[in-house]
């Protein structure tokens, strides 16, 4: 198999509608009726925390945070986190992964929700969030919200109904 040259790089403003490409052939038209798309809708990025895959100059690859609050407590949830389907299976959703996850802890960000599969994100070390703890504006399955302290202590501080930090 032939080694990929893959470059990661801090999302950048530009890259907004190759990222919305990627996300179509990635995901389909029926992202837009999920829970995590409607709760990002209209939301604040956080570009300092974004990532990009590229291969030459072809974006293979992105993870996108966003900023949420439950109450007053701000935090970030990952997502989407997108791979073209021809590169799937290459290791570089988890690259991604890791690098938004380490993107996060150097802002001092102290908590990271996404909505995903357990088995998967469960080696970055997330964890199902308690039954009844955090509130999503629609139905989700209860063991694929799942989310990942970076303080320690920080989800003490939050529970109840998560909404988006809007721009």
């Amino acid at each position: 198999m032939t080694t990929l040259s893959l470059v990661l790089r801090p999302e950048q403003p530009e890259d907004a509608p190759a990222i919305a490409r990627l996300h179509a052939r990635a995901f389909g038209p029926g992202r837009f009726a999920r829970t995590a798309y409607r709760l990002r809708e209209g939301a604040a990025e956080r570009l300092d925390l974004g990532v990009t895959a590229w291969v030459g100059s072809f974006l293979v690859g992105s993870v996108r945070m966003g900023p949420v609050r439950a109450g007053a407590t701000p935090f970030v949830m990952l997502g989407p986190l997108a791979v073209d389907p021809s590169f799937e299976g290459r290791g570089i959703g988890g690259t991604l992964t890791r690098a938004a996850i380490e993107a996060a802890r150097d802002a001092g960000e102290g908590l990271v929700i996404l909505v995903g599969d357990a088995p998967y994100y469960s080696r970055f070390d997330f964890s199902p969030v308690p039954a009844g703890r955090l509130i999503l504006p629609g139905p989700v399955d209860p063991a694929r919200l799942l989310w990942l302290e970076l303080s320690e202590g920080f989800r003490d501080r939050v529970s109840g109904p998560v909404e988006a930090i809007r721009a």
